[in-house]
């Protein structure tokens, strides 16, 4: 999930810019064939799992604020959260949510935090807590039979949105302004119409994600075309762009978004089923997501979660049930470097990468 806030220290800026740097040369020189080098390369940079004591739980959610402190939400109700660095996670499951299945969860810090669950009319429902999830607020239920929420998005502690799968024709959308503690559905006027069959997925809690205090990108599948939609204005007004990664299929079209900033994101998806191959899984804009081209080298199999390296203008990782892929050209070419199954990735300005996914796994990139 895109983690809120920035450095204001010019010092300080600095000399992270300058350690993100190191840390994306790291990664370029350890990513050679997984065949060979074993996961992200045993000479260095590696995935580093930590035992979250759950391995009947998927985590298709996660938000990692630093170092030490990552938020999990994911099936069976399940919310976890580590201080420590992953070493101990405490269960902080919202109480009576075991039948829903949590697919997002944006932490603004160690003590407060918002969880989507996903699903059909009442199924999809959004819960806060301030006091590190000891206790919980459901702030918002869906009522209308219709709808079915998939992922949300913060601009910063305050501001931010949900989507659910078309009605009426439309994506619609949800917003705050407190922080997640009320919403209200936005008009759909400025909402192109949906392509037939066109949806969101929650795989990952990445079809929609923020860059800035008003830029939003929602992807989309299913339809005859990928498309990426972009609102410059928190979600009232949107415009929509087709995409070289492949659709036609319910099973197929673009998971998850990564902005580093206004102009320059990457789409990645594919086909989700296992028995099926997925070219041109990939592509990039550079254009705030005007245009779409496609990945001169993309990842071999279908991907689900994207994040960007703090600090980097070319780095980035890729991660799905197949494995993890690492660019270091700004989304043109990807290099498989794990083998391991991750359903989604998040990156912290503190130059801390988490990853997770089915099995109650969840890793934290070390060196």
């Amino acid at each position: 999930m895109r983690r809120l806030g920035s450095t204001r220290r010019g010092g300080r800026s600095g000399r992270l810019v300058a350690a993100g740097v190191a840390c994306a040369a790291a990664l370029a020189a350890v990513a050679v064939p997984a065949a060979e080098a074993g996961p992200l390369g045993h000479r260095g940079v590696h995935w580093e799992a930590k035992d979250s004591g759950t391995p009947q739980v998927r985590f298709r959610g996660l938000s990692a604020v630093d170092r030490d402190t990552a938020w999990l939400a994911g099936t069976q109700g399940t919310v976890l959260r580590t201080t420590d660095g992953g070493t101990s996670w405490r269960n902080v499951s919202p109480p009576g949510a075991g039948g829903l299945q949590f697919r997002d969860v944006e932490a603004f810090d160690a003590r407060h935090a918002v969880v989507l669950a996903i699903g059909e009319g009442e199924d999809s429902r959004v819960y806060r807590t301030d006091d590190g999830g000891a206790t919980w607020t459901e702030s918002f239920r869906n009522t209308d039979p219709r709808a079915f929420y998939d992922c949300m998005a913060f601009f910063d502690h305050r501001h931010g949105l949900a989507m659910s799968d078309p009605v009426d024709g439309r994506f619609r959308i949800l917003s705050t302004r407190d922080g997640g503690r009320s919403w209200r559905v936005l008009p759909a006027d400025g909402m192109p119409a949906a392509l037939d069959g066109e949806a969101g997925f929650a795989a990952s809690g990445q079809c929609l994600v923020t860059s800035g205090p008003k830029d939003v990108w929602l992807a989309t599948g299913g339809g005859a075309h990928a498309r990426v939609l972009h609102s410059a204005d928190r979600g009232l007004n949107w415009t929509a762009a087709e995409t070289p990664v492949p659709a036609g299929d319910p099973a197929k079209g673009v998971f998850a978004l990564a902005f580093r900033d206004r102009t320059h994101g990457l789409a990645v998806g594919g086909d989700y089923r296992p028995d099926q191959p997925s070219p041109r899984a990939a592509a990039v804009t550079a254009d705030g997501g005007r245009t779409w081209r496609p990945a001169e080298t993309p990842p071999p199999a279908y991907r689900s979660g994207a994040a960007w390296l703090p600090y980097s203008r070319g780095a980035a990782l890729a991660v799905g049930p197949g494995g993890t892929d690492l660019t270091t050209d700004g989304g043109r070419t990807w290099r498989t470097v794990d083998t391991g199954s991750y359903d989604t990735v998040d990156c912290t300005p503190d130059l801390s990468c988490w990853a997770s996914g089915e099995q109650g796994r969840v890793a934290r990139l070390e060196r």
